[in-house]
């Protein structure tokens, strides 16, 4: 029998720097954003209906490519997308921006970069966002290659930038310093209505 006084003594618990903790908490916020918005994906991948497999025939190559092009998914962009679909993207990008792309790249608002923290109801900035969302998600992707972040960065995020916080962009009427918020959408320009679309087509039965 074993003498209990020569048992293996417990190890000493470990003890996380203080100076460690502010990383590991943003380590883990970043990582919970990843985890909701993937999270997101698959709830609404899992909401598409699935289509079921058609049947093998012997139609001719041309009219295959016509029913594959006629079937072919409809358009990505957010503002394609209604009702539903457009609230379930519309979350998914608020995840990326408020959890990726402000923390890095929000910078400080001023009267040269103004920004609004109700950025989704400006249309202007939520289409650019959007397709910012998009490139971000193709081109930091394994399969870009290791030139892809940089190429994101190149072509898409500077270009965003420029638009979205330029002094007379979709923020221009928003906040321009963090003491004073502020939050109005521009009004869009009505389109003029010309002699020839006042009056109707002779040739068009009214």
């Amino acid at each position: 029998m074993s003498d209990p006084s020569k048992a293996t003594p417990e190890p000493e618990p470990f003890r996380v720097p203080d100076g460690d903790l502010d990383d590991l908490a943003s380590t883990l916020a970043k990582t919970m954003a990843e985890v909701r918005q993937h999270g997101v994906i698959l709830d609404r991948l899992a909401s598409e209906p699935v289509s079921a497999p058609r049947p093998i025939d012997d139609t001719s190559t041309a009219d295959t490519a016509g029913a594959d092009k006629a079937g072919a998914a409809a358009s990505v962009f957010i503002l394609a997308l209604g009702g539903e679909a457009y609230a379930v993207e519309l979350a998914a990008l608020s995840d990326w921006v408020n959890y990726l792309f402000l923390p890095v790249y929000g910078r400080e608002i001023s009267t040269t970069r103004p920004w609004c923290d109700r950025w989704y109801e400006h249309p202007e900035a939520v289409a650019r966002l959007h397709a910012l969302w998009l490139a971000w998600q193709q081109l930091t992707d394994a399969e870009a290659g290791l030139s892809g972040p940089s190429t994101w960065h190149r072509d898409h995020l500077d270009q965003a930038l420029v638009h979205l916080r330029a002094p007379d962009g979709p923020f221009a009427a928003c906040t321009t310093s963090p003491t004073r918020p502020n939050h109005r959408v521009l009004a869009t320009p009505a389109p003029e209505l010309t002699e020839a679309t006042q009056r109707p087509n002779p040739r068009r039965p009214v």
